[in-house]
């Protein structure tokens, strides 16, 4: 019988590569740290699918509130039946904010002016808040970055992780995918933090 010599043994052979060199994309984790994967592999996608974007916590939340004192609505309606024109009724009769309305195909809103762009609004605001499609976000960012607005405040169920990073790299604090009306209501007593009423009342007399 004959025994192999180590010239015998082979190494296991090692399966073909496809001879194509893939590039690698740094992905954010959860815990603020980052790595480097396949841009193409199941892992990156998976990673990019994931909410790993923060943003200011709450108590920072309620800082930019009570400090700002002008907010400007990009993608605001006229319409009573959408969401920014419930959230524009609240600011103007719940806050102390200098508010503006920006629709190019508007008017008025809400009795105020409408503004076709930020760039025309007599000052410039302390927060842009966005209505607009998640996939819009980055040129607002490019327009709030243009008129020196520090803030831009994306509403609740609007969601563009890339354009959050985005709009940091570009200086600016960006809240996302949250209600300035709960935020500022929770906030000033007139819900509890997961958004229910308290029942609070105001001692703020009401303007007729």
């Amino acid at each position: 019988m004959s025994t192999a010599t180590d010239a015998d043994r082979k190494a296991p052979e090692q399966p073909a590569g496809d001879g194509i060199e893939h590039e690698d994309t740094l992905v954010q984790l959860a815990n603020g740290l980052s790595c480097e994967v396949p841009a193409d592999s199941p892992l990156a996608r998976l990673l990019r699918s994931q909410r790993t974007w923060a943003g200011p916590d709450a108590r920072q939340r309620q800082r930019l509130l009570r400090n700002a004192r002008s907010v400007a609505i990009v993608g605001a309606s006229p319409n009573p039946a959408r969401s920014s024109y419930f959230v524009g009724t609240y600011l103007l009769q719940s806050s102390d904010y200098r508010v503006y309305f920006v629709n190019p195909n508007a008017e008025t809103i809400l009795g105020q002016p409408a503004y076709a762009s930020l760039a025309d609004l007599p000052e410039v605001p302390d927060i842009v808040d966005v209505f607009r499609r998640g996939s819009d976000i980055p040129a607002v960012i490019d327009e709030v970055v243009a008129i020196g607005a520090p803030t831009i405040w994306v509403q609740l169920g609007i969601w563009n992780q890339d354009a959050a990073y985005y709009g940091e790299e570009r200086g600016l604090t960006v809240v996302m995918d949250r209600c300035i009306k709960i935020e500022h209501a929770r906030f000033h007593g007139g819900l509890h933090l997961l958004g229910f009423d308290t029942g609070v009342i105001s001692a703020r007399t009401t303007v007729r």
